[in-house]
């Protein structure tokens, strides 16, 4: 890192308010308040779980999640995945914050039940999952501690991934080399504590594949196939070894593949569902791949 001025030539307000937009990739749906800017029902598919979501790193967690329960037999795992337009601020919508007050994706209603039960944050998302089903966590003991530790890990990294790197590297409307040499230094730090624990174990947290990998891998994992931010050779993301030979393991899933394409709007069209209301869906999306 270069030295850095000691004035910028800023000076925070004694009260800071919000008077012109942030600029930057996302200014059209930032604001310093909470709560809801339109009256918008939910809909309502056929299968126990509604899942109102975007297939970003976050979204992604949780459709791999559903399409791993359903590769392992569990059939009262079928869901229906909604398509929110977070760029048209769809997570902005009445029905969309009754679930989520926080207005972030993903967001699900779990109506196996007799009372729907709403259920949102992704990480909250994959161990109401995990305990519902046992799977992909374990019940108890030292073995459940450790998934969790790595889950609890991703939960409080990512937004120095996402927020900080990603935003000042790839969105922010100018390049502040305080902030991306922060950031950087911050994410290679995170991508070698990945890569000694991953040097002796197949995945986060043992031989298992586990909710921690299903959180993990969508930010980290993408990260070291080079599919975020564009910043692969930036920041060799080669060189982490341990991360690679994981992050393609889980790549290779076929659960994966589907569910990375679900709630997709961008990248190659073969690889967007943007809607998944049945299984047959991606059968639908492969028949169309092989005729276009």
């Amino acid at each position: 890192m270069n030295d850095m001025p000691s004035d910028s030539g800023y000076v925070p307000p004694k009260v800071w308010t919000w008077e012109k937009p942030s600029g930057g990739h996302f200014a059209s749906i930032n604001r310093p308040i909470a709560g809801p800017t339109h009256e918008k029902a939910l809909p309502v598919g056929k299968h126990p779980f509604q899942l109102y979501s975007l297939a970003t790193p976050n979204g992604v967690k949780v459709t791999v999640m559903f399409e791993e329960l359903l590769a392992a037999g569990h059939t009262g795992a079928e869901y229906d995945a909604w398509l929110i337009r977070i760029g048209d601020g769809d997570q902005f919508g009445s029905g969309f914050v009754d679930i989520n007050p926080n207005s972030k994706i993903p967001a699900l209603m779990d109506r196996s039940g007799p009372e729907p039960v709403r259920v949102f944050e992704s990480g909250s998302i994959l161990v109401h999952l995990a305990e519902k089903f046992g799977a992909f966590l374990p019940a108890s003991g030292p073995a459940r501690t450790e998934v969790l530790n790595w889950l609890f890990w991703q939960m409080g990294s990512a937004p120095y991934l996402g927020g900080g790197f990603g935003h000042f590297y790839a969105y922010a409307p100018v390049k502040i080399e305080y902030a991306i040499d922060r950031f950087t230094m911050e994410t290679k730090r995170q991508l070698d504590v990945l890569n000694r624990n991953l040097a002796d174990r197949r995945f986060m947290a043992g031989d298992e594949i586990s909710i921690a990998d299903f959180a993990i891998w969508p930010w980290y994992g993408q990260l070291a196939l080079g599919r975020q931010y564009g910043a692969g050779e930036f920041l060799d993301v080669e060189t982490y070894e341990h991360v690679q030979r994981w992050a393609k393991e889980i790549d290779a899933r076929p659960a994966v593949k589907r569910g990375r394409m679900v709630n997709r709007t961008f990248g190659e069209p073969s690889e967007q569902l943007h809607e998944r209301h049945d299984a047959s869906d991606f059968e639908t999306k492969t028949q169309d791949k092989l005729e276009g």
